[in-house]
């Protein structure tokens, strides 16, 4: 598997002290002196109030360095990629930050941190520091017993207890707003993968086919293989198996991302929540973001606190951590209406057998086409060109019956509209420009010669260039004094043509010259595969 990294061993050292620099953690410091110790920390703490310290094994990022500033942590410890930090490490961390006021130490029920963590308070109040330490135990996947692992549930916690530290409450008062969001707090995590913790020899444990419900956030199985399915039903499945662990009245819901989902499908995640029942019982939403990762996972976490006064107050407090995301009511969308656009039918739907005929067969061949023609872009593109031409295809098909399919210069005026709404890319608008322009003329063979000179002008690509044009110019030019079959020959050979041509336009210009060779341009293609295909009924 492909990473950034130099070696496994200092990964997170120098994932540490990139973020230190970065704009996000540049207002931290960390200690220095000893090579296993990492602990990051406020540089303006002045130990006149509680300290706040979590931490665990790296590879959770943003967790916990990432939370560290005013309103949340006072400093995070973070130990090796999924292990707990070294007693030693803890300690420092205790001495520090922790003055009169004490320290509050928050951490997630693992053997590892419940053991080190432990030792490190004990060792600290031999040294006469007062601190306190609690268990977070969220995960509800194997039931709210003592096994429980402590997860994303975990960063709700540090906000409570950060907020009350902030307001000089005293450390038995911050301990008991820990212990109460703790009570009060439930997670569970749903992925379509495991994690590879750096190793080269690492087997997923899952198929194509399978997701997880419940697993841990170092990649510990979950407690339920489930099948892979659309957004709503995954939701619903992570969704309803939390709601029954609810207490009663309206929650607030954390949606963690868990490493490796893309932003846009995070987003619509938070979508597919409001269309759950769960909608009903969500007051607040946290998220969608990455707050507690798991490396590469690819799934996320539901986490859930009851909306009570002090909680809600704790949340929506400002904070100077970059990775806390912030909290907004959970409601109807906000919109307006549209402004009136022009029609797209301005003409009464016509019959002609023989144009209904050739339209429909050559949405089909484009359709048919769409995965050989993406297969063919994602060499040298973005991978998307036959979806591009295929949905344009699915929105004529739909329409077909509104098309005045018996007047061509009607019928290429409606296409220019109907592809300006709804076809996507760069050549689905430019296509819109030509028949627009076409619908203009009398004469459709003309006009389509006048669309593509203006689809030209707009576009800025000429023959020679790469494009779809190539396989255009030469077919439209048959089409003036011939019929379909010659300009299929000429859109085909025009096509083929693009093989050797240097790119001058459109995202294969960005593209290195070697791997554009013998590969041909795929608007090109989807153009000579139309043209082959409808003048087959020709």
């Amino acid at each position: 598997m492909k990473r950034f990294y130099n070696h496994r061993d200092t990964l997170v050292a120098e994932g540490i002290d990139g973020f230190l620099r970065s704009s996000t953690g540049h207002h931290l410091c960390r200690l220095d002196g000893h090579a296993n110790i990492h602990v990051v920390l406020r540089r303006d703490w002045d130990k006149s109030k509680v300290a706040i310290i979590s931490g665990g094994g790296s590879g959770h990022e943003p967790a916990h360095a990432g939370f560290v500033g005013k309103g949340m942590l006072t400093a995070a410890v973070c130990g090796a990629l999924f292990a707990s930090p070294n007693v030693d490490a803890i300690l420092a961390a205790i001495l520090e930050v922790t003055g009169d006021a004490g320290c509050l130490l928050i951490v997630k029920n693992y053997t590892g941190d419940r053991l080190n963590f432990g030792l490190a308070a004990e060792q600290a109040r031999l040294l006469g520091k007062n601190v306190e330490l609690v268990i977070v135990a969220d995960d509800i996947a194997l039931g709210r017993g003592p096994h429980a692992r402590g997860i994303a549930g975990t960063v709700l916690v540090q906000k409570v207890a950060g907020y009350r530290a902030e307001t000089r409450a005293s450390l038995a008062e911050v301990k008991q707003a820990a212990a109460d969001a703790i009570k009060g707090t439930v997670s569970l995590g749903l992925s379509l993968s495991d994690v590879n913790v750096y190793d080269p020899e690492h087997k997923t444990r899952l198929n194509e086919k399978e997701a997880e419900l419940g697993l841990g956030i170092h990649g510990e199985p979950g407690t339920e293989r489930i099948s892979v399915d659309k957004l709503d039903v995954l939701v619903s499945k992570a969704a309803d198996t939390l709601v029954r662990h609810l207490t009663d009245g309206q929650h607030v819901i954390m949606l963690n991302m868990l490493g490796a989902v893309p932003v846009l499908e995070a987003q619509a995640v938070v979508d597919a929540l409001y269309r759950n029942s769960i909608a009903d019982r969500i007051d607040f939403l946290i998220g969608p973001a990455p707050m507690m990762t798991s490396l590469d996972m690819y799934g996320f976490s539901l986490s859930a606190i009851p909306v009570r006064a002090n909680f809600i107050e704790a949340l929506q407090s400002p904070v100077e951590p970059w990775a806390w995301p912030g909290i907004t009511p959970f409601r109807d969308l906000q919109t307006r209406p549209t402004p009136s656009l022009p029609e797209t039918f301005t003409y009464q739907p016509s019959s002609d057998p023989y144009m209904r005929n050739l339209i429909t067969r050559g949405a089909k061949v484009l359709i048919d086409n769409e995965k050989d023609l993406n297969a063919l872009d994602a060499q040298i593109g973005d991978g998307d060109a036959g979806s591009t031409f295929a949905e344009a295809s699915r929105v004529i098909l739909k329409e077909i019956d509104r098309l005045p399919l018996a007047s061509p210069k009607e019928l290429c005026e409606t296409l220019g509209r109907l592809l300006a709404r709804n076809a996507g890319g760069s050549s689905g608008v430019l296509l819109s420009i030509m028949f627009a322009t076409a619908g203009q003329e009398k004469s459709w063979r003309k006009g389509l010669e006048a669309g593509l000179e203006r689809m030209h002008r707009y576009g800025g690509a000429s023959a020679g260039d790469r494009t779809m044009l190539d396989a255009l110019f030469p077919a439209i030019a048959a089409l003036q004094n011939g019929n379909l079959d010659q300009a299929a020959k000429a859109a085909r050979e025009g096509a083929d043509a693009t093989r050797a041509m240097p790119a001058r336009a459109g995202r294969a210009a960005y593209v290195p010259k070697e791997q554009l060779k013998n590969i041909p341009d795929p608007g090109a293609e989807a153009i000579a595969r139309l043209l082959e295909g409808i003048s087959e009924i020709s």
